[in-house]
């Protein structure tokens, strides 16, 4: 079982940044590959960014690439989203999500964090 909390949402103007952070608890966190998803108001949850166990791979959609970076600490049992360049288009509810197994970088993930607000403003 894997717990996970998200932080570091909030308001911001178009064109800034956040890093949001992802808390994991359980041993076995480091072989999970780690994604992030974001829903926006009246829109269907879709995926941003993912990571591998190692952090060797990365996936991202393609309304974030170059703008989003995904990188991961095991040793601190955190997974992290860097924004830059933020859009209002961006704002949403941030969710982080573990997958036990490989396969799809985009869905199938068995673990979800309670979400993190992110309001990016014109």
């Amino acid at each position: 079982q894997v717990q996970l909390v998200e932080s570091g949402g909030g308001l911001v103007q178009a064109g800034g940044s956040l890093r949001l952070s992802c808390a994991a608890s359980g041993r076995t966190f480091s072989s999970y590959r780690m994604g992030w998803f974001r829903q926006a108001p009246g829109m269907e949850r879709e995926f941003a960014a993912a990571i591998n166990w190692s952090a060797g791979f990365t996936y991202y959609a393609d309304s974030v690439k170059g703008r989003f970076t995904i990188s991961r600490d095991n040793a601190k049992n955190t997974v992290y989203l860097q924004m830059n360049s933020l859009k209002p288009e961006d704002t949403a509810i941030y969710y982080c999500a573990a997958r036990r197994l490989p396969g799809s970088w985009t869905s199938g993930y068995d673990y979800w964090g309670q979400g993190t607000q992110v309001t990016v403003s014109s």
